[in-house]
């Protein structure tokens, strides 16, 4: 069995043939595909965050509203940019979010994609302190969001409060949201990054792309970063499973419409190579083709068997309809056939 959700990036704009004609648009489609996707049966409902771009930006806003509509389903981001992110402030809109979803927020962290403009935290009052990088700020913001959704207690209370303290000495961020915390997942661009989210207690999420470390294959370079994360988080000691997950663009081509879009084993098929935000970096290909043939396909893929969670890119402005018979394709006609399901 494997936990399947859907990812977007929410992207919208005023194109001809696109759905989201606006942000207005893209965000009430969204709570509409997550509903959608969860009469499907599907597992997560999960949103990707950029700044200064016309894509989902702020989350949870989002994200509790997708709460308060649905009432199984996971929902999450995949992934929060923590060079742009207060976490006390984040740590009680996340809070909040989980508490309206009743435990289920699923929140997906890291350092971030390229970005759209020239450093882009500093119009958010961030910038990196002297001999570190903004990755070390993303780092260590991630480490204080850990601490106080976990329940620290840091701030020396006012000897005269407006409201009475709930317990005498230090206070910590308020709401709390009990088990929060193991449902925090870094988004390893690196292995190193892996193992250490692996130490820290955190579930790992592996993208279609990552830092080129061996010029291997995508799947196969995950596979052995997903081996070194569960081997840091054993020496560990911590005492839960870990989750992992791995994001793949798969389509089922299962009627004239998906093949007008998509055409199986001839668009984005093999894994690419570039340079990206001054790293190496290895994209991952894209399937797209009969059902029979996309599980031939996937099964070959070594790091969707290596995980336990399969999170299903979306080209959101196609419109929820479309999108909710991707998702329907992939779970009726591809999951079954896989063990999946």
């Amino acid at each position: 069995m494997k936990s399947i959700g859907f990812l977007s990036f929410g992207h919208w704009s005023a194109s001809p043939g696109s759905h989201a004609q606006s942000a207005a648009d893209v965000l009430h489609q969204s709570i509409d595909l997550a509903v959608a996707a969860e009469e499907l049966g599907a597992d997560g409902a999960y949103f990707r965050v950029h700044h200064f771009a016309r894509q989902l930006a702020s989350p949870f806003p989002l994200l509790a509203a997708i709460g308060a509509r649905t009432s199984r389903i996971e929902i999450g981001t995949g992934v929060i940019d923590m060079r742009y992110e207060n976490p006390l402030y984040m740590a009680e809109d996340a809070g909040a979010a989980d508490l309206i979803s009743d435990g289920r927020l699923q929140l997906g962290v890291s350092r971030g994609s390229p970005e759209q403009v020239i450093e882009g935290s500093r119009y958010f009052g961030y910038a990196a302190p002297e001999g570190s990088t903004m990755a070390d700020v993303a780092r260590e913001n991630t480490e204080v969001f850990l601490k106080v959704i976990d329940g620290a207690r840091f701030a020396e209370p006012n000897p005269r409060p407006m409201f009475p303290n709930p317990h005498p000495g230090p206070l910590g961020i308020e709401p709390q949201s009990p088990g929060l915390r193991d449902r925090i997942w870094w988004g390893a661009a690196s292995d190193a990054t892996a193992e250490w989210a692996a130490k820290l207690g955190m579930n790992l999420m592996s993208s279609t792309l990552k830092a080129d470390e061996s010029g291997e294959p995508l799947h196969v370079q995950q596979r052995k970063q997903i081996e070194r994360y569960r081997a840091a988080w054993a020496e560990a000691g911590h005492k839960r499973e870990p989750r992992v997950s791995v994001s793949r663009s798969i389509f089922a081509l299962v009627n004239d419409e998906d093949r007008r879009y998509f055409v199986g084993g001839e668009r984005d098929a093999f894994d690419t190579f570039a340079n990206l935000d001054g790293f190496k970096a290895v994209f991952g290909r894209s399937y797209a083709d009969e059902p029979d043939k996309l599980i031939e396909q996937l099964r070959a893929d070594e790091a969707i068997a290596a995980a336990d969670t399969l999170l299903l890119t979306v080209p959101n402005q196609l419109g929820v309809d479309y999108n909710a018979h991707v998702l329907e394709s992939i779970l009726t006609h591809v999951a079954p056939g896989l063990g999946w399901r």
